[in-house]
């Protein structure tokens, strides 16, 4: 399905093009809403929805229960911090070796995947290291 053009669309995704944070809608409502001050929250929902069904962006459904995105589609995978929730990619082979195991374990057809690591970032492992 194509996408009617739309500027606010257009700066949700270029604010999203240019992060490599994953940031949740909220944290991109409180960026483009300083070039679209009359945007609401809800169109910006609507809109990553929009995006993330057509394939344009990622959602990522972490362990906090706030959807994250990512403009970057290429196969990484991520990892999130359980101190400070924060989330980064991590870009290595994405292995179909993951994807045959699981194969023989599921009676459906596997047709991708995603995995999460989950553990300690370097900024809340100098915090803990300092108490």
């Amino acid at each position: 399905m194509a996408l009617n053009h739309s500027r606010q669309r257009d700066a949700i995704m270029d604010f999203l093009s240019c992060r490599k944070d994953h940031p949740t809608a909220e944290v991109i409502y409180d960026n483009v809403k300083k070039v679209y001050p009359k945007i609401s929250l809800g169109t910006v929902y609507r809109n990553l929805t929009l995006l993330a069904d057509n394939g344009v962006v990622r959602r990522l459904r972490t362990r906090d229960s706030k959807d994250h995105f990512d403009a970057d589609l290429s196969p990484h995978y991520h990892f999130m911090c359980n101190g400070c929730g924060c989330i980064t990619d991590i870009f290595m082979n994405h292995t179909k070796e993951l994807e045959t195991a699981a194969s023989e374990l599921t009676p459906g057809m596997i047709t991708g995947h995603e995995v999460f690591f989950y553990g300690t970032c370097p900024s809340c492992m100098k915090i803990k290291n300092e108490n």
